[in-house]
């Protein structure tokens, strides 16, 4: 199987494979979305390339704690105010790996992934669009 890099990550990506070490960790809330309240918890994630913003939606919520070492498969990129932030929900999964497989909390670098020109998603009257429930790119 192939990884992505946390510095590799771009908006809109689809199906994402990637190890990382968890640095900061959020308990679960229920908010509300255009589609019914949902469950979510909020993380700082980590690899040798930086960090990065990982929303864990539904039955993932809460799963993970810091200082995990963690391999997301099926995940999704968002951005939201020009970071770019990965996602994980019922479609992909979370699994506890050997911790020598992705770097210590210190040797993690501070950068972040941001969008590219032109990458973000637009909704109604121009602002940003979030998820990825069908609808078209507004250019």
């Amino acid at each position: 199987m192939e990884y992505t890099r946390v510095a590799d990550l771009k908006g809109n990506m689809d199906n994402v494979n990637i190890r990382v070490r968890v640095i900061e960790a959020g308990d679960s809330k229920v908010i509300e979305t255009k589609n019914g309240p949902r469950t979510i918890s909020e993380a700082l994630v980590g690899d040798e390339s930086g960090r990065i913003k990982l929303t864990l939606w539904g039955k993932v919520a809460g799963s993970i704690r810091p200082g995990d070492a963690i391999e997301i498969r099926g995940g999704w990129t968002t951005v939201f105010r020009g970071q770019v932030q990965l996602n994980v929900g019922q479609r992909g999964s979370i699994n506890r790996i050997d911790d020598s497989e992705v770097p210590t909390v210190d040797e993690i670098p501070e950068g972040s992934p941001r969008k590219e020109a032109g990458g973000e998603r637009r909704g109604f009257q121009g602002r940003p669009r979030y998820g990825g429930f069908g609808g078209q790119r507004r250019r």
